[in-house]
C-alpha cells in the first residue's frame, strides 16, 4: 500500500508540473503579444508628436502636439521618451525624413476608405497597402476619390451608461460650443469643429466625464450599411491596415451590420 501510495503522489506531482509548465510559454506568450501591441501603439504615437512639432516644439501654441502628448500620456509613455520624439521633430536633434501621406481607397462592396501614414520610405508603405486592399477585394483610388465624402472635425465619445448622464453631456457640450450630440444610451458621441475641440475636451473634463475616444478625425458625411461576408471582409481589412507599422488612422464610410 505505500508504494502503491508513493506513486500515486508522484504521478500527481508529475501532472501538476506538466500543468504548470504548460500554462508557462501561454503566459509568456500573452505577455510578448501586449509587449508587441504597445510598442506598435508607441511607434504611433512619437511618429505623431514628431511630425507636430515641426510646427513649434512649445504644446502652448500647437494644439496638434498637445494632443499628440496627452494621448501618449496617456497610453503610460515616459516624458523622456516624449521629450525625444519633440526635439527630434523641431530639428534640436537633426532632421528626420519622416512624411505624412494619406491614401484614398475601395474596400469590399465598394466601400470608401481613408488610410493616413507616417513613413520614412513612402515605396514600402504603397507597396503594403496596396497589398493589403488587394488581398481584400479593394483597390486604391487617386487623390482625391473618396476625400469629399468625408469631413475633418473633432470627435468625442463620452461613456454616458450612468443614469441623466446624457443630459449633462449634450449641455456642458453645447455651452462649450458643440456643433452636435448625438446619443444612444451607453455612449454619446460629441461633434465639434476642429477648432473648438479643445474646448468641448476641458469642459467635458471638467464635468467629470469619462471618454471611450476622443480626436480629430476624418468622418463620413453618410454611412453604407454593409453586411455579411462584406462586412468581414471590411473588418479583416481595417484591422491588416491597422497592423502595418506605418499607417496611423484608417477612416471608412460602413455602418457594419
Amino acid at each position: 500500500m505505500c508504494m502503491l501510495r508513493t506513486r500515486a503522489v508522484a504521478r500527481h506531482r508529475q501532472a501538476n508540473q506538466g500543468s504548470v509548465m504548460g500554462r508557462g510559454p501561454s503566459i509568456e506568450n500573452r505577455k510578448n503579444a501586449e509587449d508587441a501591441r504597445k510598442g506598435k501603439v508607441f511607434t504611433k504615437l512619437i511618429r505623431e508628436i514628431t511630425i507636430a512639432a515641426r510646427n513649434g516644439a512649445d504644446p502652448a501654441g500647437n494644439a496638434r502636439l498637445r494632443m499628440g502628448i496627452d494621448k501618449a500620456l496617456a497610453a503610460n509613455m515616459s516624458k523622456d521618451t516624449i521629450e525625444r520624439a519633440v526635439r527630434r521633430g523641431s530639428g534640436a536633434e537633426g532632421a528626420d525624413n519622416m512624411q505624412e501621406i494619406r491614401y484614398e481607397g475601395y474596400g469590399p462592396g465598394g466601400v470608401a476608405l481613408i488610410i493616413d501614414a507616417m513613413t520614412d520610405n513612402s515605396q514600402r508603405t504603397v507597396a503594403d497597402v496596396r497589398h493589403a486592399l488587394a488581398k481584400h477585394g479593394g483597390n486604391l483610388g487617386t487623390s482625391g476619390s473618396v476625400a469629399f465624402q468625408f469631413k475633418r472635425i473633432g470627435e468625442i465619445v463620452v461613456d454616458t451608461s450612468a443614469a441623466g448622464s446624457e443630459d449633462k453631456v449634450l449641455e456642458a457640450a453645447l455651452d462649450a460650443g458643440a456643433d452636435d450630440v448625438q446619443g444612444n444610451g451607453e455612449e454619446t458621441t460629441v461633434l465639434s469643429t476642429p477648432e473648438s475641440f479643445e474646448a468641448v475636451k476641458k469642459a467635458l473634463v471638467a464635468a467629470g466625464f469619462a471618454f471611450v475616444r476622443d480626436g480629430i478625425v476624418m468622418r463620413p458625411d453618410n454611412r453604407v450599411a454593409v453586411a455579411g461576408e462584406n462586412a468581414q471582409t471590411l473588418r479583416d481589412l481595417v484591422e491588416w491596415l491597422e497592423e502595418l507599422d506605418d499607417v496611423q488612422d484608417v477612416y471608412h464610410n460602413a455602418e457594419l451590420q
